[in-house]
């Protein structure tokens, strides 16, 4: 089993079985944030048209881009990075936006054309990132470094949690007590848990939280609001076996200047997470295998997910959370998920009796995985000893905390004729980065400060590992 009490970075010591059941976990703690997204759009075409969505943008499609995403993302990253790459919440106001266009080209169009040309938005977004990757590659990550010392990562990070947080605490409240159940259960086996049972808490929390909802629907309780707890409807009308219904993207100005715009957004939360999960790991995976090759990977999974109809991609914080939970930080775990993914693509019956877990279980195991993300934010700022006295500092921080949290609706402005919506976490991000580059006496230098750099996964130098 090797020791528990450490970090685990080769899982194959604990053999193939235990191996999948951390690849199923993994799978389970992306599975409802990254279907959640294909129903919300849908929701959106629906009520913007009256007529939902059959192609394109499906949970099946969802999956299928999500996990072939996230292979292609390590074979970029020369198989180094413990990531996945889920659906991006960041697009659903890009997505909203063009489903309520009713002029020009639009006037008339269905819902799936519509789709297809938000998708197309997508894939420029994706190709943004490539960009910004040969930049680095030019001039250096160092020098690009310079603008994201952790007194501007750690708050983003801490933002990346809190702002998931009211989804968490919303999916929570249809139950409280499934939730409760699911909480209390990760928390048991992540303290109390011996052996395997203590590196998967996030899969017994739904395994044993499901059981309860199964006991507690044939005992003909409902949800405090009266509907049940599970619904099965949607098992009997999937297909067994059927392949995903693709859909390719189309390209129009408009909705490229709605969606690719919000790429600075995801970008900004790709080099929080890629940061987030080389603390959490401790290893240099900014260095090596560099940030330049993370968004190329991230951009190449989101420009594909987008070509054949499905939500942009983007680093997922729910696994960084396991990484953190579970301490097996070896990528060959996060692939077994991704593979899981793809393999369900094509299993739409399966897909669905899945997604047939209550959205409570969710928020249980969401409020521990959220706050995981943040509080890695925190370590991030207190391993670099962040002088929060220092007036410059406080400064940056304060505001990046009431951009991420007060502009809960982003800011809408008006760009070619299109209405373009900045994320709350994009204009945190970025007034972060503004203020540490134009305010005074900065007190951290990528690369100097070695042991600081080294305890954010940020070091220059390599060193051995456990």
């Amino acid at each position: 089993m090797g020791n528990m009490n450490g970090p685990i970075r080769d899982a194959r010591k604990l053999g193939v079985p235990k191996m999948l059941l951390l690849g199923l976990q993994h799978m389970f703690a992306m599975f409802g944030a990254t279907i959640l997204v294909p129903i919300l759009v849908n929701s959106y075409f629906e009520d913007a048209m009256g007529e939902p969505l059959t192609r394109g943008l499906t949970v099946s499609i969802t999956l299928f881009c999500a996990g072939f995403g996230t292979l292609l993302f390590h074979l970029l990253t020369k198989f180094k990075v413990p990531a996945f790459l889920g659906s991006s919440f960041a697009f659903l106001g890009g997505f909203a936006t063009i489903a309520n266009l009713k002029s020009g080209i639009y006037a008339n169009m269905s819902a799936n054309e519509k789709a297809a040309y938000a998708c197309g938005g997508v894939v420029i977004a994706g190709l943004l990132y490539l960009v910004l990757a040969l930049i680095i590659r030019l001039v250096g990550v160092k020098r690009v470094m310079r603008f994201l010392p952790p007194v501007v990562t750690g708050p983003v990070i801490i933002c990346i949690g809190l702002s998931l947080a009211g989804s968490a605490v919303s999916n929570a409240s249809t139950n409280w007590g499934l939730a409760l159940i699911a909480l209390a259960v990760i928390i048991i086996f992540n303290i109390w848990g011996k052996g395997m049972f203590k590196i998967i808490p996030i899969l017994m929390g739904i395994i044993i939280a499901y059981a309860a909802a199964l006991i507690f629907h044939a005992m003909g309780i409902h949800n405090p609001d009266g509907s049940a707890i599970l619904d099965f409807s949607s098992i009997a009308g999937a297909a067994a076996i059927g392949l995903p219904t693709f859909q390719l993207a189309k390209f129009d100005v408009t909705s490229i200047l709605v969606m690719a715009p919000i790429a600075i957004a995801t970008m900004m939360e790709h080099v929080g997470d890629i940061s987030a999960i080389s603390a959490t790991v401790g290893e240099n995976y900014i260095e090596d295998p560099g940030l330049d090759k993370t968004l190329l990977g991230d951009g190449l999974a989101t420009s594909l997910a987008g070509l054949l109809g499905g939500p942009a991609n983007t680093t997922y914080g729910e696994n960084t959370g396991v990484l953190e939970l579970s301490r097996v930080y070896d990528p060959r775990v996060i692939r077994l998920a991704a593979v899981y993914a793809v393999i369900l693509s094509f299993f739409p019956k399966v897909s669905a009796l899945i997604s047939t877990m209550p959205k409570s279980i969710i928020g249980g195991v969401s409020f521990m995985l959220y706050g995981m993300i943040s509080a890695i934010g925190v370590r991030n700022m207190v391993e670099n000893k962040v002088d929060l006295t220092n007036s410059r500092n406080l400064i940056i921080a304060g505001v990046i905390f009431v951009c991420a949290l007060g502009f809960t609706d982003g800011i809408t402005f008006h760009a070619g004729g299109a209405t373009v919506n900045l994320t709350a976490l994009a204009i945190s991000a970025l007034a972060g980065i503004l203020l540490n580059a134009i305010l005074p006496g900065n007190d951290y230098h990528f690369g100097i400060n070695k042991k600081g750099d080294e305890n954010r996964g940020l070091h220059l130098d390599s060193a051995e590992k456990e």
